[in-house]
């Protein structure tokens, strides 16, 4: 291989890289969301998979019944945080896809830790 070539491969690894990296931040901005109990409990989670906002209504609201409203709680952050996967997923694999060749391994696996 010429140092040419080389150079020129080294060129298009960076702007991957540059890309890559953007495309990180971007997801991690980026919001979904989930809600259980017919739109009783409502999570936001962000792409980096964490929770950025619960709301309760406050009909849901029973100190004799709290193990319903964990149980609700609790659905709605799971659903939340499995879409924000998915997000990061979705969006990661947008920058690998040209780069998913014959041959090549799957760059998508590098963004499941996002």
């Amino acid at each position: 291989m010429s140092k040419k070539m080389f150079g020129e491969i080294m060129r298009q690894a960076q702007k991957i890289q540059e890309e890559i990296q953007r495309k990180q931040e971007e997801v991690k901005k980026m919001t979904v969301e989930a809600s259980s109990g017919g739109g009783m409990v409502v999570v936001q989670a962000n792409g980096a998979g964490q929770i950025v906002s619960i709301k309760i209504d406050k009909e849901v609201v029973n100190p004799d019944d709290v193990e319903m409203l964990e149980d609700l709680v609790l659905a709605a952050v799971n659903e939340a945080l499995k879409r924000a996967h998915e997000l990061a997923q979705s969006e990661m694999a947008k920058v690998s896809m040209p780069f998913n060749l014959p041959g090549m391994p799957d760059l998508s696996s590098l963004f499941s830790k996002l």
